[in-house]
């Protein structure tokens, strides 16, 4: 199945951090903060302006971000989690 995000979202899975291991101590993947990076995998068409006109996004497929820890909606699709984000909680393309 695909999902084709509407207006301003954007569909991204979020990036694996690699496991760091402090002092010899592991820290289970419970504990772990969730990564703040993602790999953006479909884009919507853009906002909508006052004028009419869209917006064209500033990201497309394949760029790597960065957003904001709290921001988006968390979805499952076929057992792969993934998250939908609005455009402006985007805090920059990774280069």
């Amino acid at each position: 199945m695909e999902l084709r995000p509407l207006h301003d979202r954007i569909l991204v899975r979020r990036l694996e951090e690699a496991e760091q291991i402090r002092g010899g101590i592991i820290i289970p993947d419970t504990a772990k903060e969730k990564p703040q990076q993602a790999e953006v995998k479909a884009v919507g068409n853009g906002k909508l302006l006052d004028s009419g006109q869209r917006a064209a996004p500033e990201v497309k497929p394949g760029d790597r971000i960065l957003f904001a820890k709290y921001s988006g909606s968390d979805i499952k699709i076929d057992g792969d989690e993934y998250l939908i984000l609005r455009e402006d909680e985007i805090l920059g393309v990774l280069e």
